[in-house]
This record gives structure tokens, sequence and C-alpha cells, in this order.
């Protein structure tokens, strides 16, 4: 269960990066909502951190989360803010996804 929790800790640190993206266009009302947007999903995204490195190990813990957060966030940037989806920068995104893999499986 505390893996789950790790992995939508994951997810909502990609969404609070998704906010930060979507506030650098954004003005007027648009920029705060998207903003306070990114403090309620960052503290979602910690929160469910502090709770899954109760029981998991805190550096695999806290390396399968930002993990998590950097490959999803180079895949939202890919697909919806049209950023480069080079060779290089997939193979290093495989390299990353396996490493989390990796630290899964090694864990106790």
């Amino acid at each position: 269960m505390n893996w789950i929790t790790l992995i939508v800790a994951g997810l909502f640190e990609v969404a609070f990066a998704f906010c930060l993206g979507k506030a650098k266009t954004a003005t007027g009302t648009d920029l705060y909502l998207w903003y306070m947007g990114f403090i309620i999903t960052l503290a979602i995204s910690m929160l469910l951190l502090v709770k899954a490195t109760q029981t998991l190990p805190m550096g695999t813990a806290y390396a399968v989360w930002t993990g998590i957060g950097a490959v999803g966030t180079v895949l939202v940037g890919i697909l919806v803010f049209n950023e480069p989806a080079t060779f290089l920068r997939l193979l290093f995104i495989t390299t990353l996804i396996s490493s989390i893999i990796g630290l899964k499986v090694v864990s106790s």
C-alpha cells in the first residue's frame, strides 16, 4: 500500500510541475489559480511522501518519488508543452525508469 501512496505522491509532483508550466503563460486571475493549484498539489505530494516514508526506506522512497516526478514532467513537457522528444532525451528517460524499477526491486 505504501508503494501505491508513493506513486500517487509522484503523480502529484508531476501535477505541481504542470501547474508551474501553465502559470508561466497565464495572466490575471488564471495566474493565481495556477499558483494555487501548484501549492495544493505540492502540499498533497509532500504529505503523501511523508506517509510513504513511514514504512519505506527514505533514500529509496525519495529517489522513486523524484524519479516519477522527473519522468512524468518530461513526458508532460513533450505531450502538453511541445518540448522536443529527441532520441537522447528519450534514452535517458528510459534509463531513469529502469533505475526506478531497479530501486523498487532491490528494496525490502
